[in-house]
Order: C-alpha cells, then structure tokens, then sequence
C-alpha cells in the first residue's frame, strides 16, 4: 500500500480493513476491471479509493500538477457525491490530489471554472456529468479509471443512457470498477459491455445480512403509527435517527408532527433544493438537529455520523430498499437498530418482506410511557455530571441554594427542569385493539328549565343552545337535554349552575326579548306534552292499504263497452289498390270566384288572368314583383304584326294547362298538324321572311353575359373530351 494512504488511514483510526477493503486492494488485481457486490456499509467508498490509488498515481508518492482528470467517479445522489468526495479528500490528502466534484442543483459556471483550473479526481453525478461533457468542459482524454458507485440504483433511476454515453467517451484502455449492492441482469450486461475480463467479487454471500443491525417489527394500533414513532424516538433520545417514508407528503406531515413535539428535526426530499439538503444533512453531523425524516431517493448512500436507529415509519416496497435504509446504520463496525413500525392491517406483508431477505426481527411493542420514563431516570443518573469536580463558582451558588432550600426542594426542582426539556410521551393503545366509540357519561345532578318558546313559535336547539351560552352565562357542558314542545321548551341545567342562571336573568326572567324562562319544580312530563309516537312500519302499511281499498271502493263505475259486431260497419279497405277519390289531408275549403282561363289568342296586354293582379307596366315596381325586360324600340316589328307563320294561333282545348305553358302552332309537332320540320320537332317549317332584331342586352341581366366558346369573346375555347381507346385484350 502507498505510504501516503496508510497514513492516512492510520490517522482516521483504521486498525484493520473490511472484507471488501482487503479483497478490492489485493495487489494481483491492480490493473483489472472490478466488479463488486458488497452491503451497504460495508466501506466500499475506501474500498474503490484503494483499488484505484496504484492506477492514478503509478508507483509515485504525489500527485503532479492538476490537469485532465485521471479518474471519474459517478454516484446517483448529490448527498452521495459529496459524501464520496470528503472521503476521497481524507484518504488523497498525502498525496496532493485535487478532487472537485460536479452535481446538480449547484452553480455550474463554478464547476466549470473548477475543470479549467485541473483536477485529479471528479465526483458527480449522471446527469451533470454529462452536461459538461457536451459543452466541453470536462475532458475524459486522460481518464485512467471509471468508477460507479451503487450501480444498480443508478440503473433504476434511469441513468442508464448517460452511463453508457459516458462509459463511450472514456478511452477505450482506461479501468472500470462497478459496486453495486447486488447484480441484477442489469448490471451484468452493462458489465459485460464495457467491462474487459472483469474480475467478480462478492463479499455478501455466506454472511448474514447486517450482522450489526437488530432488527425490530414494533406491533402499533392503526391510530397510533405517529405516536409510536415519537416513542421511539424518545426512547433512544440522545441518539441520532433517520425516519424513512416513502412519499414527500408523508416526510411533510411526520416533520410537522415531530417538530411540534420538541424534537430537533430536519427532513430530505426530493422537493427541497440543493442548499436546503446540504444544510439538513450538516445540521446532523453537527448535532444540531437530532432526527432526519427523508424518502428513500433522497438518503440513499449518505452516511450520517453515530445513527444509531433507523424508523421505517412505511414499510418499504421491497428487500432491497429495506436493506438500503437499514445500511444507514451498524456502519463500520458500529451498532444499530431498525424498527419498522407495522400496524394490524400491515403484519401479513411486513412477514412476507423479512422472510424474503433472511431477516430475522424481534415482534416488540411501542415503548410505554412507563418504559420511556424509567429510562429517562436511568439516564439522568448516570450522567457523567454527576461525577465531575464542581468549579468554585458552581460551588458558592450551590452553598447558596443549601442555605435557602432543603436538598429534597433542590433535587425536585432540578427534575421538574430536567423532564421540561423533553415532551412527554404519548399512552398508546394495545396493538391488537379496535377503535370504540367512547360511551358518554350520563349528565349529573340537574334542574330543569322552562322556556315561553316552543315548536310553534319555531324554537331550535342549534339557537337556543347559543342563546343560554350567552345569555345565561353558562357553559356548554352545563346544559343537558333540550326539549322543544308545541308553546314551551323544556331544558336541563346541572344542579350548580341553574340557581345562578335563575339569578342572572332577573325578576322578569327574560333572556331575550320575547324569550322568557322559568325554574321548573321537578322534571317535566315529556309524555303527554310531546308528539304521539310515529306508529310502526307495520302499522303504516296496514293504513296505506286500507286508504288503497276506500280508494278504490269510491270510483265510479267504468262505462261497459259495446260488444263487438260480426259484421264491418264500413266499406272493407282495399289495401292493393291506392284510393284516389279520398283527400289524403282535409284541407278546408274556400270559396273563390271562378274566372276564366288565360286566353293565348287575345294580345297580351288584353289577357285576363283571372284572381291575379295584372302587370303593372307604368314602369313602378313593387316589392314582390319581378322586373320585365326593357320595352322594344319604336322601329321593331310588334309581335301582333309578325307572319302569320309565327302566329300561335287559337287556344288549343287539349294543351296543358299549367302555370306558365306556351302552346304551340298546330302542326309544329305531333301527329294532329303532321311531320315535325326539324330534328326536334320544336321548329317552324320554312325560312322566315324576315328575322326580327334581337332587344339590346341589359348589363344588370346577368344570363346574357356569358359568350359560348368559340363564338367570340375572350373565353378561351374548351379542349376537347379524349376518346376512350380499345380495350386491351387479356
């Protein structure tokens, strides 16, 4: 071993090495990969602190000027880096290292300048480590060793992808040594992987689990969780603890509820910033603070100095993190003792958790506040102070109280001040009893009071009971029975207090306007003042059915319906065949005065259209009607004048007479007149004599703007539809 480090080691008061410590620092393991599964504290940090002390400082005694660092240690929690880092500041300080330590929650630009000025050794955490990676703050050139602390946490809290990035930017021939609690399939692979021919160490199978630990199952009642755990504590009251809980809301409320009874406490959380964990886990160390509530994330690895009791005020989800909290205690070599606090309903699964990690554990019960105080008596008495040498002024002020009191005053006076500092604690119920309800103690000696106001004047309890409070001057627990009647209210006042209520009120007796009260002589007959009783289910039913049966007997008696013929009183419907002659809907109807039909052979402006206004043609619109068109120059041929071809000719009898129909001339189409002239039938024989002029286009007619392609215009002309081509053959 390196003379530096020995010495080092000597000065801290290690005689001997832990089973790790001598297995990790075997001098035929100097330049192999490791890979370690030891319990927690076990020494594991000064376990890897030795195995890689040959491969930083290569056979020299000092360290030489800081640069790039040689080694990298990555650790899952900010208290465990920094843990990590004053045990390596202790164990290197010989030799001159420099080590610096990167997490989260604290200035980076610090951490940076710290990387520039050199370092030997870099502590931190995943995730901040490899931010400074990307910026190209920390340089991973020189790295000689890679060291992951508690690995297996690490994995579970999802560092796995900046483990395997950072694992990927050290040099390929550096040294890398993983301790883990236990080797999950996990851990074997990622070992596996950037492991070369690592050598397996294992220094927990065949040793009990936490030789050190006495383990404790403390039996509480449901509603005494809290005041058990207080017990506890006040029990082993001048040593350190560490509460575990497995959410923030419960590290919340166990803080609030011990703070308030006396206790030094701090708490650990993950909600909490940096500064206030940091200055938490100092208070402890200080003895400033005695008792630590935190969950499991935030205490794990940290290593509290004298914890001598861990409380899982829950229990935990499974063996690992039971043996991880309880590792906070009986550290190196030191005693401790884990309690889990188990109520009724948690007993079964509290079972089930010890006998899956070979625990054995004592079932006790919750220090009784006659157990908490014989202790407090013993440890008054064997304090130290007793045997000390009095100072000359502690002497002549103790002359001083001889002189004035007699030494039992003395010794009783300084017992009342020495149980003032300490709360007292708590009288739990047995572990296996139920919640009662507490039967009420029956209302003493009493007198009864009449008030003027009863149930038609609309009187309560919930304002009388106020009234007599304030009025009479009495308490709460010195009225008994209220009793609200038809005109009156009778109440019961303890037999000490009804003369002086009596008293207060005056000749008049009145305790609010309207609201008088009178000393009754005895106790009032409730019976035949109150309600009859409400009568019985049973009773109730037989009334409601004889209401049913009165009820029925009085309704008058159905009309009897006729009896049904053999023969149909109408006409048999024909399904098959639609009627016609039937209106679908009767409509009512209108009288209107007939008129004749439009006759198609009279001019139009001589056209009768019967019930229908005729146009209007004095060029004023209305606001239902619609605009004609532009009226025909003087010098367009008149319709009344065109050829006797155009003319349409008499009315025909057969033409439809719908709404808006132009009959054409006889002869134009159809078989009456003979063969139609055109391709349609819709045009005239022959050719016109002359072609009348078309009405010049209005510009607000909207159906004359368009222009056909290829007939003039600006529209350019439509392609042409493609063809279908033939059909391929198959």
């Amino acid at each position: 071993m390196i003379p530096a480090i020995s010495q080092a080691l000597a000065e801290r008061g290690y005689d001997t090495l832990t089973p790790v410590q001598q297995a990790v620092s075997a001098p035929e393991l100097v330049d192999r990969d490791l890979l370690v599964s030891a319990q927690t504290g076990s020494g594991k940090t000064v376990g890897f602190g030795l195995a890689i002390a040959p491969t930083l400082l290569d056979d020299m005694d000092q360290f030489g000027p800081a640069a790039a660092p040689l080694a990298l240690i990555v650790a899952p929690t900010r208290e465990l880096a920094s843990q990590v880092m004053r045990e390596l500041t202790w164990l290197y300080a010989r030799t001159g290292a420099v080590v610096t330590s990167c997490v989260g929650g604290m200035d980076m630009r610090t951490e940076r300048r710290a990387l520039e000025r050199g370092a030997h050794i870099v502590v931190g955490t995943p995730g901040r480590l490899r931010d400074h990676i990307e910026r190209g703050g920390l340089d991973l050139s020189d790295l000689r060793a890679v060291v992951l602390d508690e690995a297996d946490e690490m994995l579970d809290m999802g560092f796995r992808e900046d483990l395997e990035f950072m694992l990927a930017e050290a040099p390929a021939e550096r040294r890398t040594l993983l301790f883990s609690a236990t080797v999950p399939p996990m851990i074997a692979k990622l070992a596996q992987q950037y492991q070369r021919d690592a050598q397996r160490i294992n220094t927990v199978a065949g040793t009990e689990q936490h030789s050190d630990i006495a383990y404790e199952a403390v039996r509480v009642a449901q509603s005494d969780v809290d005041n058990a755990i207080f017990n506890l504590l006040r029990f082993h009251h001048d040593e350190s603890a560490l509460v575990f809980a497995n959410t923030r809301a419960m590290v919340a409320h166990l803080t609030a509820r011990l703070a308030n009874r006396g206790l030094q406490v701090v708490s650990l959380s993950g909600e909490l910033s940096q500064t206030e964990r940091t200055h938490a886990l100092q208070a402890m160390r200080d003895g400033r603070a005695r008792v630590c509530v935190a969950t499991d994330v935030a205490a794990r690895g940290i290593d509290l100095p004298k914890l001598n009791l861990v409380i899982h005020a829950e229990l935990p989800t499974n063996t690992e993190t039971l043996l991880h909290r309880s590792g906070r205690t009986g550290r190196a070599g030191r005693k401790g003792i884990s309690a889990l606090i188990v109520p009724p309903k948690a007993r079964a699964r509290a079972e089930r958790l010890l006998k899956w990690a070979k625990i054995g554990a004592e079932w006790v019960e919750a220090p009784s506040v006659e157990d908490i105080l014989a202790r407090d008596e013993e440890r008054l008495l064997s304090d130290p102070v007793w045997s000390d040498d009095a100072s000359e002024t502690e002497a002549a002020f103790a002359e001083k109280l001889l002189a004035r009191y007699a030494p039992a005053q003395i010794a009783a006076a300084y017992l009342r001040l020495y149980q003032s500092r300490h709360a007292a604690p708590e009288d739990l119920l047995p572990a296996d009893s139920k919640p009662t309800r507490r039967e009420k103690a029956p209302f003493g000696p009493s007198r009864w009071v009449a008030l003027s106001v009863g149930r038609a004047d609309r009187a309560e309890a919930r304002w009388l009971l106020p009234l007599l409070c304030r009025t009479g001057g009495l308490e709460k627990d010195a009225i008994g029975a209220i009793r609200v009647q038809e005109s009156e209210t009778f109440v019961e006042i303890a037999a000490a207090s009804a003369d002086s209520f009596i008293a207060g009120l005056g000749d008049g007796g009145t305790l609010e306007e309207g609201v008088t009260a009178r000393l009754m002589e005895g106790a009032p007959d409730l019976q035949s003042t109150s309600r009859p009783p409400r009568p019985d289910r049973a009773e109730r039913a037989e009334r409601s059915a004889r209401a049913d049966v009165a009820d029925r007997s009085e309704r008058p008696t159905p009309r009897p319906r006729a009896a049904p013929s053999d023969k149909p009183s109408g006409p048999k419907p024909n399904f098959d065949k639609p009627n016609f002659d039937k209106p679908k809907f009767d409509k009512p109807k209108i009288d209107r005065p007939k008129s004749d039909k439009p006759q198609w052979d009279k001019p139009k402006g001589e056209r009768s259209y019967g019930d229908k206004p005729k146009p209007q043609s004095d060029g004023a619109l209305k606001p239902y009607e619609k605009r004609s068109a532009p009226a025909a120059r003087d010098d367009r041929p008149k319709r009344a004048e065109a050829p006797a071809k155009f003319d349409r000719g008499p009315a025909r009898d057969d033409a439809p007479k719908s709404k808006g129909f132009k009959a054409r001339p006889e002869g134009s189409f159809g078989k009456p007149g003979g063969k139609p002239a055109g391709k349609f039938g819709d045009r005239p024989t022959g050719k016109p004599s002359g072609k009348p002029k078309p009405a010049p286009a209005d510009a607000r007619d909207t159906s004359k703007r368009f222009v056909a392609p290829g007939k003039g215009g600006s529209a350019a002309p439509r392609k042409p539809r493609a063809k279908p081509g033939p059909k391929p053959k198959y």
